[in-house]
């Protein structure tokens, strides 16, 4: 059972916010503050007490400190809680995943979108989600919102403020650095292998030397790896091979 805090500086916001974590079954206790001060005095109460707090659901735009800024106060805790940001902001997505947030809500929130970020962070609080085996991206497809599993990527390739996944099924874009999906899924063998393209060694079934030229076979698709990743490529898919056959 999780124990949230809800943090919000509009009032009806809240209070909505706050009902409807109430109403999941996932969720043992919902505490709420009303601007980011409060919230970040309140979770060091909870800390100089020993209450536990497993997530915090929280805006972007508050008066004195705002929710990137209280999150990376929050990133400074030995054992932070996970994050959501629940806003009316898009453009924010990209620092709140380099942040490490499990999820990106924007306002209105609906009751199924939000009953899946709870999921989400359930998911990542708990000890088998240290791996990354149970992480799924949301990607909004008008007005619908499908769940790309980590396991089903391929390949992720930077697109400015983007990353494109691409997978058996298809590819999504989805607003977030590469470098904060590199750090969220490295424990899950995911290898950097060229500036804007980040690989998953599950998927390469052929490493190929061509005219001083490394290329990796993922899935359906030839990636070239650069010189720069080469090695680093090279070693870690040998590591892998040679442990998942000791």
């Amino acid at each position: 059972m999780l124990r949230l805090l809800a943090v919000d500086d509009e009032l009806p916001a809240l209070q909505e916010l706050a009902y409807l974590l109430r109403q999941d079954s996932r969720v043992e206790h919902v505490t709420t503050a009303c601007d980011g001060v409060t919230a970040l005095q309140d979770m060091v109460q909870m800390i100089g007490t020993g209450e536990r707090l497993d997530g915090v659901f929280m805006d972007i735009e508050m008066p004195g400190l705002s929710g990137l800024d209280l999150a990376r106060l929050v990133g400074g805790f030995p054992s932070p809680p996970k994050l959501v940001f629940v806003t009316a902001h898009e453009e924010c997505a990209v620092q709140a995943f380099e942040l490490e947030a499990v999820d990106y809500l924007l306002k209105p929130v609906r009751a199924e979108r939000l009953a899946e970020a709870v999921r989400r962070l359930q998911a990542a609080a708990s000890p088998a989600a240290e791996s990354g085996q149970e992480d799924v991206i949301p990607v909004e497809l008008g007005g619908r919102t499908r769940f790309v599993p980590q396991q089903s990527v391929w390949f992720a390739e930077a697109k400015g403020d983007y990353v494109r996944l691409h997978t058996v099924d298809g590819s999504y874009l989805v607003r977030m650095s590469l470098a904060a999906l590199e750090r969220r899924w490295a424990e899950a063998g995911f290898i950097r292998v060229h500036r804007s393209t980040l690989v998953s060694s599950r998927h390469v079934s052929e490493l190929r030397f061509e005219g001083g030229r490394v290329t990796l076979t993922v899935g359906t698709e030839i990636l070239k790896v650069s010189r720069r990743h080469t090695r680093q490529v090279r070693e870690q898919l040998v590591h892998q091979h040679r442990a998942a056959l000791s």
